[in-house]
């Protein structure tokens, strides 16, 4: 049955191409020995010529009738090839797009091993993956700040993993205690410079130590969040929220913070030379012993944030919130702006020559690993105040 059935179709389909082909012959034959002589007696409106004369004329109407008609061929001819690689090309796409979502699925569930090179290679993956895919861009970011969420949450909650009580000098950098989680923070950071999405959740995660130079973290949610000691250098964190999260003795110098929101945050003893810090707001803040020097910090809001003891040499503090704010024993220079009416004597500031230039800041391996000296404002007795 199924087999006559498609003797049929073939015998009609084969009728149909003999049909159009001799349709096609009859065409050509009526517009190149037919319609040329029409032609021309339709010019000669009922005049007469001499039979070569005549003949010429019928091959010069013929002969552009066949250019014609082969301009006609050559442009279908070009539409077919058109078609044919637009058919192919998506074809390709199609199979692009199929070998990519086997490669996604594939580097997903290595994300899922018990093996840490396994793992790191699924990053990896993901990583090239939205290189070469746009679309997929915006899932891999999410995916990196999930990793970092849930395999290395503040406070900690493995035992093989360092405290959250103990000193920052007793933990090893990221890359070499959670290797896995310095890769999916790089790979964040280098491609969240395309924007999407708009917002990113990397709260209350386990950062200490962590290598973040030069990353793009524009509006990154980090609350809550421990960068103890991290080496932040030349990072944009504009528009970031910082609110509560722990950066005490965190290298920030020479980074932008226009418009972060470190409200409530601990920055004792980090380290922000240079920094972009216009507008951002350090509200209730703790910054005693922060390193300010050569800041732009126009604009910035410190209400009721605790500068005691930090240096603000050459930084400049125009417009300025300081209302609140606890300045005993913080360092000032001729070079530091103050707003308009501040009284930095009545505040407690102490005022002594400039540093001048800033030396250059620590490589990263020598920045994570450095030996943080015992902040004034830390407890001088128990296991912190010990193992430093």
């Amino acid at each position: 049955m199924g087999g006559s059935f498609r003797d049929r179709w073939r015998l009609t389909r084969a009728v149909a191409v003999a049909l159009a082909a001799l349709v096609v012959i009859v065409l050509l034959g009526v517009v190149l020995l037919v319609l040329p002589g029409l032609i021309v007696d339709h010019d000669l409106a009922g005049g007469h010529l001499a039979a070569a004369d005549r003949l010429n004329a019928v091959n010069n109407v013929r002969t552009t009738l066949l250019q014609t008609v082969g301009g006609a061929v050559v442009l279908f001819g070009a539409y077919a090839t058109w078609r044919q690689l637009r058919v192919s090309q998506d074809g390709l796409d199609a199979t692009r797009e199929v070998n990519i979502t086997d490669r996604f699925s594939r580097a997903v569930d290595q994300l899922g091993s018990d093996k840490l090179d396994v793992r790191i290679g699924g990053i990896y993956a993901l990583w090239r993956i939205a290189d070469h895919s746009d679309r997929d861009r915006e899932a891999v970011v999410s995916i990196m700040a999930a990793y970092l969420r849930t395999h290395v949450p503040w406070p900690p909650q493995e035992s093989a993993v360092p405290a959250a009580d103990v000193s920052i000098n007793s933990v090893p950098p990221l890359e070499t205690r959670a290797a896995d989680a310095q890769t999916a923070l790089t790979c964040l950071g280098v491609l969240y410079q395309e924007r999407r999405p708009e917002w990113l959740n990397v709260s209350l995660t386990d950062l200490r130590r962590a290598d973040c130079d030069g990353l793009w973290l524009h509006g990154v949610n980090f609350d809550g969040a421990c960068l103890e000691a991290a080496s932040v250098y030349q990072v944009n964190l504009s528009k970031a929220s910082l609110i509560d999260a722990d950066l005490r003795h965190a290298e920030l110098g020479t980074s932008i913070l226009h418009q972060v929101r470190c409200l409530q945050a601990d920055l004792r003893g980090a380290r922000l030379v240079k920094a972009d810090l216009r507008s951002a707001d350090f509200s209730g803040a703790d910054l005693r012993e922060a390193n300010l020097r050569k800041a732009r910090a126009q604009g910035a809001v410190f209400a009721g944030a605790d500068l005691r003891s930090a240096d603000l040499r050459g930084c400049d503090l125009t417009d300025t919130d300081l209302r609140e704010a606890r300045l005993e024993d913080a360092l000032a220079s001729d070079l530091t702006i103050w707003p308009t009416g501040f009284d930095a004597q009545a505040a407690g500031v102490i005022v002594m020559a400039d540093p001048g230039i800033e030396p250059d800041n620590l490589l990263p391996a020598a920045a994570l690993t450095r030996r943080v000296p015992l902040l004034q404002s830390e407890p001088t007795h128990g296991p912190s105040a010990s193992a430093n």
